[in-house]
């Protein structure tokens, strides 16, 4: 036989006895499915008009930043993936409308929430000044289980606060169970931060091993794929 049909066919890889054991090893990697999320969790984000909500919400799924985002209609979310405990949680976030007229609409969403953050702006008294209305929003319609967490958003204008650090300190000290924390979705200071000592509180509460033995090479989903209230239409997801 032909030297030169031997080199050809060699190259060509038609043999599975010739293929590199590092390629072959490459292909399965390629056709395993990405892990299944062990836990999946509702969050959404309140708080008054203009506080910055759709920004920490969008700085912490896709860190990016808008300068001049619009004010949410309804309700909006974001999905992202994280991994903590040596667990992969799912976290579908919900992006709420600060207006009052949309309460009605918003309100649906408090009660499959596993954490809640309240976001004020430091350089606004008003902001403030509303969150014990938020409070009552939070009875009302959430779970007694859900982590609450107060995050005083726009750091980066430091120069124009109103709202001290240990104003909104005292104000958390009067509410059971509620952290507390300073963000600037801007700079990108503390918002991973923040978002992930919350989930880390929420997963706290939950078991994270499997007590049945028969289950050991299962996924378990402790919280259900969080849905959309059906009085209410789909909103339309963010680009991603």
């Amino acid at each position: 036989m032909d030297s030169r049909y031997e080199i050809q066919r060699r190259a060509g890889g038609g043999g599975s006895a010739n293929a590199s054991p590092a390629l072959g090893a490459q292909s399965r990697r390629r056709k395993m499915p990405p892990r299944p999320a062990d836990y999946k969790l509702q969050i959404i984000i309140i708080g008054s008009r203009g506080v910055g909500k759709t920004s920490l919400m969008e700085r912490f799924t896709d860190d990016t930043f808008c300068e001049a985002c619009k004010s949410t209609v309804g309700v909006d979310f974001k999905i992202k993936t994280v991994e903590l405990r040596g667990k992969k949680i799912r976290l579908q976030i919900w992006d709420t409308a600060g207006q009052e007229r949309f309460n009605s609409i918003t309100s649906a969403y408090y009660r499959g929430a596993k954490g809640i953050v309240l976001v004020y702006d430091i350089t606004k008294q008003e902001t403030f000044d509303d969150l014990p209305k938020w409070m009552k929003m939070i009875d009302k319609y959430a779970s007694e289980e859900a982590e609450l967490l107060l995050v005083g958003n726009k750091l980066d204008c430091e120069t124009d606060r109103i709202i001290t650090k240990q104003t909104a300190e005292r104000f958390v000290s009067r509410i059971s169970g509620m952290r507390f924390c300073e963000a600037s979705a801007k700079d990108n200071f503390n918002v991973d931060e923040c978002f992930l000592k919350l989930v880390d509180d929420i997963l706290a509460k939950m078991p994270l091993e499997i007590p049945n033995t028969d289950l050991s090479n299962s996924i378990l989903s402790l919280q259900p794929e969080p849905e959309m209230p059906p009085e209410l239409n789909p909103p339309r997801m963010r680009c991603c």
